[in-house]
């Protein structure tokens, strides 16, 4: 009996070890899948972060090669324009009297002499200062004269003035010095256009 007894405590005490291995072996388990779990998630995070960089690089080179192409068809729009505008404007000269439209353009240049600053006039004003005038084309010598008594009393002296002529003017005259650029020409306008064609962003 007592022998049985013990044999049942023995069965007991063993029963009980191997429940207590199955509950280490289940808590490890448990650990395990945790761990494993845990790091799915972190390389599942880690592949979504790399595809979002991947897509933001994708995108970010897509948006310059976008604008890139804007920027040039933008400067090959401008430069279409201002060939057009030039054509346009050497027609408008070819069918309009040329003398009056000089002269426009002549009076223009007088009153921005006007609007220099004192210094300024004074320093291009005096006798032996040297300017320049270019016109569109070649004036004869009265115009000469009228031009060059013209600027004087605007600059408020009598300079030295040379000429020449540059038919990309298309039409009007400029006037050059040491430190004095004054231009009134169909060709100084139509260049701004195109300047503030190109300043602007393209829709």
């Amino acid at each position: 009996t007592d022998e049985a007894g013990a044999a049942k405590t023995k069965a007991e005490d063993a029963l009980a070890d191997v429940e207590k291995t199955r509950a280490g072996f289940a808590k490890e388990r448990e650990a395990v899948l945790a761990t494993a779990h845990e790091e799915a998630e972190a390389a599942h995070a880690a592949r979504l972060a790399e595809a979002e960089t991947e897509v933001a690089v994708l995108q970010a080179a897509a948006k310059a090669a976008a604008a890139k192409n804007t920027k040039v068809e933008a400067v090959a729009w401008a430069d279409r324009s201002s060939d057009l505008a030039v054509v346009i404007a050497q027609r408008l000269v070819a069918r309009l009297d040329g003398v009056v439209v000089d002269s426009c353009f002549f009076d223009w240049l007088v009153a921005e002499i006007g609007q220099l600053p004192k210094t300024a006039r004074d320093a291009a004003g005096a006798t032996e200062a040297r300017l320049e005038v270019t016109t569109a084309s070649k004036p004869d010598a009265v115009a000469r004269k009228h031009i060059i008594a013209s600027i004087g009393k605007a600059l408020g002296g009598a300079p030295h003035i040379t000429f020449k002529t540059d038919p990309a003017l298309i039409a009007g005259i400029e006037l050059r010095g040491e430190h004095l650029i004054v231009n009134s020409s169909w060709h100084a306008d139509l260049g701004a256009i195109r300047a503030d064609l190109m300043s602007k962003p393209a829709a």
